[in-house]
């Protein structure tokens, strides 16, 4: 009997070829740099299309028809659809604030606020709070990313510096808030409780960010302060304001946008910064301007979906744990396998939601406490995704500011350092109290 188009196989086989497309990924990038010298030659869609063409014809034993529909089931996803939908509204609500002149008041209003020389101490504080206190990096990113680019301009600091600050504050709230999704999943599929969780995440991630503040406050000290800044206009700023109390106070992402995609029209209008033509062309704008971000989100959920569908992650899993031997071994093989997954998918909902039960068994055989193995695991599905240029925090940022993913990594303080600050608890089994566990409390 023929399998309906676009279902899995019955039995996933570990196969290390199913990788073959992310080796062309990345393959083509490292070809470029060396041929060129120019890494930016190599645009993220091409490559993404190379990687979906050997996706589609890695995948033998199945019908070419069968094969694309196994491929569209990856974009058909409702994660994915979801992220579409907000990458939407983002560059529509984006485009609407510049319009209607709110990313300037908001901008203006941050500038009298914050000293100067303490501007990347600012964005980088208000990004974790809002982030800890929404629980999505993405909301975060949408909030702030327009501002933090409007005050790279005001300032003269550098603009991906300062879109890079946004995001290492998303992660940080992502990694730690109580309601993010990922310690949602992390903590449920470690069996432990999140207030115990988040205490071990804080003795690694507080010290990390500590010192990410610190380069940043070092990378954007001396910057010009503005000068014969105009008065700030309250009616403006009003659609930034609303939108990150609304955040705040955890409304959908979706309702978030939306509310503030209207109250750039309604203010707008007050103020008479724009007409009603005007708004709804610049929401049009912003929508089809979105669109790389939205071809990029939808190749890469297909080319990920065919490898985890053909073995891929599955090859991966059973390398892993054939040569975890210790207790630390086995942290770092679920902090690895966690990574991996992200890379393989990003998302890092997804790629905990994957790899937690596999965790959950290695931390019981090798006596690791569940808060910490939750940490863990929590810790380097953000690491990964607040790194590869093709997540949804990097590609929504660039979308919003303009500037490339690759501009933006190499002033990522925060993730980098989460990743050593998580490397080093695994060597040195801190914080101590939480290293380990009898195995037969882990089985309980």
């Amino acid at each position: 009997m023929e399998r309906n188009p676009g279902s899995y196989p019955d039995h996933i086989k570990p196969n290390g070829w199913a990788l073959m497309p992310m080796a062309v990924f990345l393959g083509t990038y490292v070809a470029v740099l060396l041929f060129t010298g120019d890494i930016d030659r190599m645009p993220i869609t091409v490559a993404f299309l190379l990687a979906s063409a050997v996706a589609l014809g890695m995948a033998r034993g199945a019908a070419f028809r069968e094969r694309v529909a196994q491929f569209c089931s990856g974009p058909a996803d409702g994660n994915v659809m979801m992220m579409v939908v907000i990458f939407i509204l983002a560059g529509a609500f984006a485009a609407a604030a510049r319009q209607t002149g709110a990313v300037e008041a908001a901008v203006n209003l941050a500038l009298r606020i914050v000293p100067a020389d303490f501007i990347t101490l600012g964005m980088f504080a208000a990004a974790c709070f809002v982030s800890f206190s929404v629980g999505t990096s993405v909301g975060t990113i949408v909030a702030l990313a327009p501002i933090a680019s409007g005050m790279a301009a005001g300032t003269g600091l550098c603009e991906p510096l300062m879109v890079a600050i946004i995001i290492s504050g998303a992660m940080f709230g992502d990694n730690l808030s109580f309601i993010s999704d990922t310690t949602i999943v992390a903590t449920r599929s470690q069996g432990c409780r999140m207030s115990d969780k988040f205490k071990v995440n804080l003795y690694i991630a507080l010290p990390v960010a500590v010192v990410a503040a610190l380069l940043y406050v070092i990378a954007g000290w001396g910057a010009a302060a503005p000068v014969d800044l105009p008065p700030v206009d309250w009616i403006g700023v009003l659609p930034y304001l609303a939108v990150i109390v609304a955040a705040v106070c955890g409304m959908n992402v979706i309702l978030v946008l939306t509310l503030g995609i209207v109250l750039c029209g309604v203010c707008g209008l007050i103020t008479g910064s724009c007409t009603v033509g005007e708004w709804t062309a610049s929401l049009g704008a912003g929508a089809t301007g979105m669109g790389e971000l939205i071809i990029i989100t939808l190749l890469a959920a297909g080319v990920f979906g065919m490898m985890r569908i053909y073995g891929g992650i599955a090859w991966l899993t059973s390398k892993l744990r054939s040569v975890i031997r210790t207790r630390k071994g086995a942290e770092a093989g679920m902090g690895a396998l966690t990574g991996i997954a992200d890379i393989c998918t990003a998302n890092n909902t997804v790629a905990l939601v994957m790899t937690g039960p596999i965790a959950r068994g290695i931390a019981a055989r090798y006596g690791i406490d569940p808060r910490r193995s939750a940490s863990l695991i929590d810790i380097y599905s953000c690491v990964v995704q607040g790194l590869i240029p093709y997540g949804a925090q990097l590609l929504m940022a660039a979308g919003l500011s303009g500037v490339a993913p690759l501009e933006m990594m190499p002033y990522l303080y925060y993730p980098a350092l989460l990743g050593f600050g998580g490397a080093a608890a695994i060597a040195t089994g801190y914080p101590r109290k939480f290293s380990s566990v009898t195995v037969d409390e882990a089985e309980m």
